[in-house]
């Protein structure tokens, strides 16, 4: 029997506060890009959830990639969601990090900040799920969707800018510094991306994560020393 092993990339393992982070730069800037994006991939959900025709065509599945040269996919899936709830989660998150780590772009990098940030963003969907690719490239069954890895690189990014910023870990009412939170979160991935027990991407989670923290040093490399000049001072 034909099975459809269907990964929703979901990001609600992890709750957070709204961070309280000093923004180096006026707020009267407009954020256009992450509402842009936020936007975009709203209304491409949207139309999904009614258009399976749509759906079929924009999600990440690694045998239709490698079999017949739809590489779009590496992309697209990360404009579709498997439910109003992956959906909300995802956008949240992003609304919630994006403007401040785009922000921080202009504040780093000057006039290629824009380009970076959208590089960020769609490389942490196709980097996300390169092991899925690997893995899953003569399986025509496994199909992801969902945003959440590039919403990692993004998250990553303000982890990288703002160690110590609280966040919190669902269930637990205990605000932690960001880059604590940010190992768990790797660990726990790691772990359950290793066990497969799950519908979960957690795999896309990981490698987003590791891509939006890179990717940003990579820019800049000197960012790593004042991330751990911040660490530095709670000791």
């Amino acid at each position: 029997m034909n099975y459809l092993r269907q990964s929703t990339n979901s990001g609600a393992v992890f709750s957070k506060t709204i961070p309280t982070f000093a923004h180096p730069i006026s707020i009267s800037l407009m954020l256009h890009l992450t509402i842009i994006i936020l936007i975009t991939t709203a209304l491409v959900s949207i139309l999904a959830f009614q258009n399976n025709e749509l759906f079929q065509k924009l999600r990440f599945n690694a045998w239709l990639i490698s079999n017949k040269q739809q590489g779009w996919r590496f992309v697209s899936y990360g404009l579709i969601h498997a439910d109003w709830l992956h959906l909300m989660v995802n956008m949240f998150v992003l609304w919630s990090f994006g403007s401040f780590v785009e922000e921080y772009y202009r504040w780093h990098y000057g006039i290629p900040a824009p380009f970076y940030y959208l590089l960020l963003y769609v490389g942490g969907l196709a980097f996300s799920v390169i092991a899925s690719f690997a893995k899953n490239k003569d399986n025509p069954h496994y199909n992801a969707v969902g945003a959440s890895g590039a919403v990692s690189a993004v998250v990553f990014a303000a982890i990288l800018f703002e160690p110590l910023a609280p966040l919190r870990i669902m269930f637990i009412p205990i605000d932690i510094p960001s880059f604590i939170f940010g190992i768990l979160y790797l660990a726990y991935s790691a772990w359950m991306a290793k066990k497969g027990t799950d519908n979960v991407g957690h795999d896309a989670h990981f490698w987003g994560a590791v891509f939006g923290f890179g990717f940003s040093v990579a820019m800049k490399p000197s960012l790593v020393l004042l991330m751990f000049n911040k660490i530095s001072n709670i000791f």
